[in-house]
């Protein structure tokens, strides 16, 4: 009796990593960079700005309530908490919660200011305010300051303000 091999197909070369016309690996490879410290600073900017908005509303931030805003573990929001505090971003009261550093409000403020940018931005593509907010709510840690000017610009020339109802 003769074995059969199953018969197998050459394996498809793997697809060339292709650029646009004109890019060089070093371009790419500097937009991965900023991809990955967006990425880093993004976290950051999110709990910076959770907290101004709790103290806003209560008067303080508890470790609790950002957890459940979050939908995180209360002990993520601690190590974050202890890495924010290591940054100089916030101060950690016992039994009275958290609060924001001079440096730690000033990056709560920019990144609610990029934030408005490029929620009015979609909205002035047509996008609805909902889901506008939605989107906006990461875009705004991955754009460059050149493109959120340009944003920005676009939307004094064609938009307006997305409703803040």
């Amino acid at each position: 009796m003769t074995s059969r091999r199953p018969r197998t197909r050459p394996a498809a070369p793997a697809p060339a990593a292709t650029a646009a016309p004109g890019v060089t690996a070093e371009t790419r490879a500097e937009g991965f960079r900023q991809a990955r410290h967006a990425r880093r600073v993004e976290l950051a900017e999110d709990y910076v700005e959770l907290v101004a908005d709790l103290i806003r509303a209560g008067g303080e931030a508890r470790q609790v309530d950002i957890a459940a805003r979050l939908g995180v573990a209360q002990p993520t929001v601690a190590k974050m908490l202890k890495r924010l505090a290591e940054d100089g971003l916030v101060q950690q009261r016992p039994y009275r919660g958290v609060f924001l550093t001079a440096a730690g409000e000033a990056m709560a403020e920019r990144a609610r200011a990029r934030h408005r940018v490029v929620e009015s931005f979609l909205c002035a593509l047509g996008v609805s305010p909902e889901t506008a907010r939605r989107d906006s709510e990461g875009i705004e840690h991955h754009v460059s300051e050149e493109t959120l000017a340009a944003m920005a610009r676009f939307t004094a020339r064609t938009g307006k303000p997305p409703d803040r109802g």
